[in-house]
């Protein structure tokens, strides 16, 4: 039974056309944020940060491979975890054909993560991806760009993190379940689990200096997730309760 109001194809276009300026002018907000986005001032980059690659080890300047800019996508995978996010895997699904078209336009794009890279030529060989992943397992990199978080850090409850202070640690009476979920899905209790964060930052090459320009966290994802543009186009949105998703190769075994 449809609860859904239905009407006219007559209203339908009124009421679409009332929406498509608001659309309009959601678009021409985006692009003045974009004009923004690239007006930020570039910070130099003076630690030598090393990655382990295919290729071996490199810094954070070949990781750009002749090109001028870098986008590094920061992916939950702890050097103790049995297998990636789930959430960052559901955003890392949409690589494959992103990157080769930015590698034509001057911009490589890298997941980096903190697993030794055997663990991450593992997953990305079951996940079926093939953009380049890096890790920064023994380097600073990730706890500088604010995805790393330290013991000490957890334990006094002042995680820095999307540039403030926030307290990951359970609620009291939530640490077994959020223990037994992290457990099921990355093999690592809440706390190892959550010191990992998600988030994506962009970097410049010039005259042999790397600058870093731009970093965001959190819903600032949002837009990465393909799945998630689908869905609020989709007749009932995102229509969800809980983590709904799970690694593409998990579908066909959920019970």
């Amino acid at each position: 039974m449809i609860s859904h109001k239905t009407g006219t194809r007559e209203e339908w276009l009124a009421a679409r056309l009332e929406l498509l300026a608001a659309e309009k002018e959601l678009t021409r907000r985006g692009d003045e944020l974009s004009r923004r986005r690239q007006e930020l001032p570039w910070v130099r980059v003076d630690k030598d940060y090393r990655f382990q690659t295919g290729d071996g080890t490199a810094s954070l300047a070949d990781l750009f491979r002749g090109r001028s800019q870098l986008l590094v996508y920061h992916f939950m995978f702890g050097p103790d975890f049995t297998a990636g996010c789930p959430s960052c895997s559901a955003i890392a699904d949409g690589f494959n054909g992103s990157a080769a078209h930015l590698a034509s336009h001057d911009v490589m794009l890298w997941a980096v993560s903190r697993a030794p890279l055997a663990k991450l030529n593992a997953y990305r060989q079951r996940m079926g991806w093939s953009f380049p992943w890096a890790s920064s397992y023994g380097s600073d990199f990730n706890v500088d760009f604010g995805v790393a978080h330290s013991r000490e850090e957890w334990e006094a409850g002042t995680v820095r993190y999307n540039f403030g202070d926030t307290d990951l640690r359970p609620a009291a009476g939530d640490a077994d379940a959020l223990d037994a979920f992290s457990e099921s899905i990355v093999g690592t209790n809440w706390q190892t689990y959550r010191r990992e964060g998600p988030g994506m930052s962009a970097f410049a090459l010039q005259d042999g200096t790397v600058y870093h320009t731009y970093s965001t966290y959190g819903r600032g994802l949002d837009i990465l997730w393909g799945m998630y543009q689908w869905l609020d186009r989709a007749p009932l949105g995102r229509n969800e309760t809980g983590m709904w998703w799970r690694r593409h190769d998990e579908y066909g075994t959920a019970t």
